[in-house]
């Protein structure tokens, strides 16, 4: 995809997010790696009213380029990208139910088996410092390693993956996680599955999902 696309592509994820009720307004941020850096959604501006253009481009020394000022969470960004080479998109909101989890310090454990879909067997939470801080960034990075998915104290989630569409898709599996284990809460404390049965899971993922190609059937 040239960058053009990619750009466009940014813009329909982030409206795609707010009409599935995973922001609201102008808070959350994409980014996206390309070879020379990556490419950010901008500060504080309204995703209808965002086109192309207004996609703020970085390198990662934090340098950037482009009609508008970059997300001010553009640290974690630059970090979780040099630092996971196997990531190629990193999504943040403040979504409804990890955000709830979040501002109680909760991660969320194995309370369901699709918590593996987030690469292991709990997704985690962050510890609490200022956002827009480099701190911010290094707590996610450290709460990320060996995931693709975390929480961040009093603030919202992470989810990270290879393309926009799939890291949008893990965002509603995170979410819909979060409201499970918030409604199993209010019940009581609820059981988890052990290491055991989720090492059986994890495995399973490796080929969860994915369909036959095509081609390869024909022949």
């Amino acid at each position: 995809m040239d960058e053009t696309d990619l750009r466009g592509e940014i813009v329909a994820t982030c409206r795609r997010m707010n009409a599935l009720g995973l922001n609201q307004g102008t808070s959350g941020n994409v980014g996206v790696r390309v070879p020379e850096g990556y490419l950010l959604t901008p500060s504080s501006m309204d995703y209808d009213l965002m086109t192309p253009d207004d996609i703020v481009a970085m390198d990662f020394e934090g340098r950037y380029a482009g009609r508008r000022i970059p997300s001010t969470e553009w640290r974690f960004h630059r970090d979780i990208l040099k630092q996971r080479p196997d990531v190629d998109v990193v999504i943040h909101t403040h979504s409804m139910f990890c955000t709830t989890l979040a501002i109680h310090g909760l991660a969320i454990p194995s309370v369901h088996y699709m918590v593996a879909v987030a690469g292991g067997t709990d997704i985690r939470c962050a510890p609490y410092v200022t956002p827009t801080t480099q701190a911010l960034s290094d707590v996610a990075v450290a709460a990320l390693e060996g995931r693709l998915a975390c929480l961040l104290a009093h603030h919202g989630v992470i989810v990270i993956g290879a393309t926009l569409s799939s890291t949008l898709t893990l965002l509603v599996q995170v979410e819909n996680l979060a409201a499970q284990y918030w409604r199993a809460l209010q019940i009581g404390r609820p059981p988890v599955l052990s290491d055991a049965q989720m090492g059986e899971v994890l495995e399973l993922m490796k080929s969860y999902g994915r369909q036959p190609d095509p081609e390869l059937r024909r022949r």
